[in-house]
């Protein structure tokens, strides 16, 4: 089966999770997601924060990025202004995450009581 990466593409029947897992997949837009854990950006700023990137393709990433609900978006006037909505991450974390994080304590565990 070929597969194909389609940063525009229609992920609309993916699961949450896998419309996490996509935006995530991304360096810029994990370096997208820093800046916005600092504080919020307007989309004009975030633009500025990725010189080596043109508008539409900052826009482009921040669109995967609002599909998978990780930033919300809010207008005052001309203005967006863009912060981080961690509540994804935290589900991922809690489903896939932590039990294994669970699972290495217990081995590391196991090995010390030998």
């Amino acid at each position: 089966m070929l597969y194909f990466y389609n940063m525009t593409g229609s992920i609309d029947n993916a699961s949450d999770d896998d419309r996490v897992f996509k935006a995530l997949s991304s360096p810029v837009r994990r370096r997208m997601l820093d800046a916005l854990k600092a504080s919020t950006h307007t989309t004009g700023s975030l633009c500025a924060l990725f010189p080596e990137l043109d508008r539409t393709t900052v826009l482009q990433h921040l669109r995967v990025l609002e599909r998978a609900e990780l930033v919300t978006g809010r207008k005052s006037g001309r203005e967006r202004h863009l912060a981080l909505a961690p509540l994804p991450i935290k589900r991922i974390h809690d489903r896939w995450i932590s039990g294994y994080m669970q699972a290495a304590v217990h081995l590391l565990d196991d090995l010390d009581g030998d």
